[in-house]
């Protein structure tokens, strides 16, 4: 009895005791405890795993879209993803298995699709042997807001085949396989490759869309140049001043008893009598008297003139210099006597239509014997107020540009109220070259001769400003109307490509921001097949280079050869003007075309460009490669998802 109730009494106190609980307790936990250890450890690595798998998904369409570039989806580029993909996700990573992935295109979005499975630890405990993650990812190409000015060489060498070192200009027609017809090739795929529009070029998958749908501003304009650049007609009538200094003639006149004295009535000179009596008569000269008769109105001699009249015309017989000339006068007042070749200031407001409207042409009194004649206008302007050269040697000159260089400052607005910060018209049919006999005449020279221009004259097709281009029509018709003539001024064209292009000059109002205020990513494309190449009888933005001497305080070379002082003065302008375009934020892209440029002019352009974006294309297909890349970089890679 004493035993059985010892037991009892044990099994009691054991059954009271709290402290045995903790054990059976903490047994009890065990299984529900190794779940959520099992299932925190497991779900760290399916995390884990995860995103190093989104990671190499991505990775695999930026890198297949960017192989893709402006062509189409294809082998290499399908390879280049699953390269990407597999370096950022090795095959058993994490203990993972059944890896899959794969990448497709469709409308230029490159799509992506990977699963892998992944076993588990822990949970194996409770039946969860494996977990399959699946992932989806996309890249594709976006434009930003961007404008695109390109800055073309249409010089007359582009009219030779690339790599052909005997060919100057071709007689200024495109030969077979032309730079200018590859360069029309190139800029037309590098709008294909740019906007996704398609036009008749044949580039190599060329898009299907026949507009552009993109929602991102995209501008491109132009500036082709040679010796000049056509821009005139782009300004308001206050961008050009109402006169400008020319190298011209102006004319000598004098009236009846007052030598000496200028005039303006329209007047013609004979060198014989019987022509001057048919002009005051007509075809009958039965009626009119001889200087020896009474004449049937009136005469009127002084010591060197006498005057015929007739129906209220004068003919008059004159002894100027040894030799005999009748002049008519319309108006019996002054008549033309001798031609002052030099510098003259004149009046051409008249090509003023108001606004930003130009007429075709201008009257000035320039016309053989005195008369007045229709100058006409195309186009293409002479610079503004610059800085001379003094020392042959303008290399340490224009960088940076002085502040007193209107001519090249990129930003400045013209107006009356500052003097020299205005253009001037280029009138070819204005300008003489003074020249007698075999003599270059500087300073003037007075002749009774009607000369010739004496000068090389080259206007390049018309510049357009940055607009868009949404559909190809208008810009294939433009890009096929270049033409290639004339010399090489790099400069010039520089200027004025930053002029159009820029933010905060003259066209502010149009090319700081998008019309709904967004930002806009600015590039300039420059693009040259050779060197720079001036002659002093170029009739270029600065006048004639040994007449005018805008540019330097020294004579320049005479003769037709090259004039290596102008060169020098381009080569630095154009160093000046590549910095000034680079601290703008302006992408500076430039491209040498043709081969055959010497080693100083390679790394001249490869030292204006912005870093890395300096190109050789030594033929038709280089270049329209480098085009359509360009373009491809231009885009912004993103992934879509």
């Amino acid at each position: 009895m004493h035993n059985r109730r010892q037991g009892r009494s044990f099994l009691s106190r054991l059954g009271r005791d709290a402290r045995g609980n903790t054990l059976a307790i903490a047994a009890a936990a065990m299984v529900p405890l190794a779940g959520m250890i099992g299932g925190g450890v497991d779900m760290s690595r399916l995390y884990l795993t995860k995103t190093r798998l989104q990671q190499a998904c991505d990775a695999g369409v930026l890198a297949g879209r960017k192989a893709m570039g402006t062509g189409a989806w294809n082998t290499s580029s399908n390879a280049r993803a699953l390269e990407l993909f597999s370096v950022n996700f090795l095959e058993g990573a994490y203990g993972t298995g059944d890896l899959t992935h794969n990448f497709t295109e469709s409308g230029g979005v490159v799509n992506g699709h990977a699963s892998v499975d992944v076993p588990m630890t822990i949970m194996r405990m409770f039946g969860v042997t494996h977990k399959t993650l699946a992932i989806d990812c996309s890249a594709r190409m976006e434009i930003p807001n961007t404008d695109v000015m390109f800055v073309l060489d249409v010089t007359g060498s582009m009219n030779c085949a690339a790599g052909d070192s005997g060919c100057s200009n071709n007689g200024n027609v495109p030969a077979s396989g032309a730079k200018i017809t590859g360069l029309k090739s190139a800029v037309k795929c590098f709008y294909e490759a740019l906007l996704k529009v398609n036009t008749a070029e044949v580039c190599g998958d060329d898009p299907a869309a026949t507009s552009y749908t993109q929602n991102a501003q995209i501008r491109i304009g132009f500036v082709p140049y040679s010796v000049n650049v056509n821009v005139g007609k782009l300004l308001p009538n206050g961008f050009l001043a109402d006169r400008w200094e020319y190298q011209t003639r102006k004319g000598a006149y004098y009236s009846v008893g007052a030598p000496a004295e200028s005039g303006y009535d329209q007047t013609k000179t004979y060198n014989k009598k019987s022509d001057c009596q048919s002009w005051a008569i007509g075809e009958d000269t039965s009626g009119f008297p001889s200087t020896s008769s009474t004449p049937q109105s009136f005469t009127v001699t002084t010591t060197t003139y006498t005057y015929v009249s007739y129906a209220s015309k004068v003919c008059t017989r004159r002894v100027n210099q040894e030799k005999v000339v009748y002049t008519r006068n319309d108006a019996n007042g002054t008549y033309f006597h001798t031609w002052i070749y030099g510098k003259a200031e004149l009046d051409v407001s008249a090509l003023k239509a108001g606004d930003s409207n130009w007429k075709d042409s201008v009257s000035l009194r320039v016309g053989n014997d005195g008369e007045y004649a229709d100058v006409p206008w195309d186009g293409c302007i002479e610079e503004r107020k610059t800085v001379k050269n003094s020392d042959g040697d303008p290399s340490d000159e224009w960088d940076p540009i002085p502040s007193a260089a209107y001519d090249m400052n990129i930003d400045l607005v013209p107006t009356d109220a500052v003097e020299g910060s205005q253009w001037g018209p280029m009138l070819e049919g204005a300008v003489w070259g003074a020249y007698s006999g075999k003599s270059d005449v500087y300073g003037g020279l007075t002749t009774s001769s009607n000369l010739s221009h004496n000068v090389n004259y080259f206007c390049t097709t018309e510049a357009r400003k940055l607009r868009t281009w949404y559909t190809p029509g208008g810009f294939e018709t433009y890009v096929n109307s270049l033409t290639a003539i004339g010399n090489t001024y790099h400069d010039i064209g520089m200027i004025w490509g930053a002029r159009l292009i820029s933010p905060t000059g003259i066209f502010a109002s149009e090319n700081a921001a998008t019309p709904t205020g967004g930002a806009i990513q600015r590039h300039i494309i420059f693009m040259t097949d050779g060197d720079t190449m001036s002659y002093n009888y170029d009739y270029s933005a600065y006048g004639i280079s040994w007449w005018d001497r805008r540019q330097t305080t020294y004579a320049p070379a005479s003769g037709n050869g090259t004039n290596s002082d102008t060169s020098k003065i381009i080569n630095a302008h154009l160093a000046g003007l590549c910095t000034a375009i680079k601290n703008r934020n302006i992408t500076l892209w430039v491209i040498s075309y043709g081969g055959g440029i010497n080693t100083t002019t390679e790394n001249r352009l490869s030292t204006c460009a912005t870093p890395g974006h300096y190109y050789a294309a030594d033929d038709t297909e280089a270049l329209v490669a480098r085009f359509k890349q360009i373009a491809s970089e231009i885009a912004q890679l993103r992934l879509a998802s």
